[in-house]
């Protein structure tokens, strides 16, 4: 299984500036990111940025690194121009690891790359888990997922779907029996012909209405392969709150 890493790493950000580069344990957030990806299956793992700060950083703790445009309206936009600079194939298959997931589990990283390598019908992949709270299935910054039966996604959405009629709308909603809500996990592997179709698509209708770019996807016509992951995911960093909890959780003993 050949698969390549690619970590997108913006040093701007209005919730937390410089974010890549904040310390954790003596250590800027990117190289945590750069080395657990680099435990996974991955043949080559490199961080693309438009940052010069962020360029130099990587290459002084020994990681790859592109140097891309600053002018990227998305993160999908960035790996395929790190796609083109590598000289990947159509068939080749890059995995988007974000720069803010320091504590990022390897075995999710080879999971949905295998699983994007074993569904020869689905031009991406991603993982998705359970819904453990109410509050989660009302809250529209966790994006929801309906999966069809042959384990691709239907829709994504920050709505509550499905919406359980009679339950949802009582007095008291509680979480399904029957059947578990899933929660979108945001990371993709891709083959490189869809991230070459992907930036000439035009931004699609639904995308513009949830604000969220893999609908530009299933308006296309492709399908993106959904498996609960292998491993719990911890949450990434927004925040300075994020931050300090994970500083915690990775403090030098």
């Amino acid at each position: 299984m050949n698969f390549t890493v690619v970590i997108p790493a913006r040093y701007a950000s209005s919730r937390l500036p410089a974010k890549p580069l904040a310390d954790i344990a003596g250590k800027p957030m990117i190289e945590h990111v750069y080395r657990r990806a680099c435990l996974s299956q991955a043949q080559r793992v490199v961080v693309a940025t438009d940052d010069a700060r962020i360029v130099e950083v990587v290459e002084r703790f020994g990681g790859q690194v592109c140097m891309t445009s600053d002018q990227h309206p998305s993160g999908t936009d960035r790996l395929q121009e790190v796609a083109t600079i590598l000289g990947l194939g159509d068939e080749d298959v890059v995995v988007n690891v974000q720069g803010d997931e320091p504590l990022i589990p390897p075995a999710v990283i080879n999971q949905v790359a295998n699983n994007l390598h074993q569904c020869k019908q689905a031009s991406a992949a991603t993982l998705a888990e359970p819904i453990t709270s109410v509050e989660q299935i009302f809250d529209s910054n966790v994006v929801k997922v309906v999966v069809n039966d042959q384990h691709c996604g239907m829709y994504f959405s920050r709505a509550s779907i499905p919406w359980e009629r009679g339950n949802f709308d009582g007095e008291s909603p509680s979480l399904p029996k029957e059947q578990p809500l899933l929660r979108h996990i945001g990371i993709y592997a891709y083959r490189v012909a869809l991230l070459k179709a992907f930036v000439k698509w035009p931004e699609a209708a639904l995308e513009k209405m949830e604000k969220l770019e893999q609908l530009r996807i299933l308006a296309n016509g492709h399908q993106i392969h959904v498996e609960a992951a292998c491993e719990l995911v911890p949450g990434g960093v927004d925040t300075a709150e994020d931050l300090a909890r994970v500083r915690a959780l990775v403090a030098p003993l």
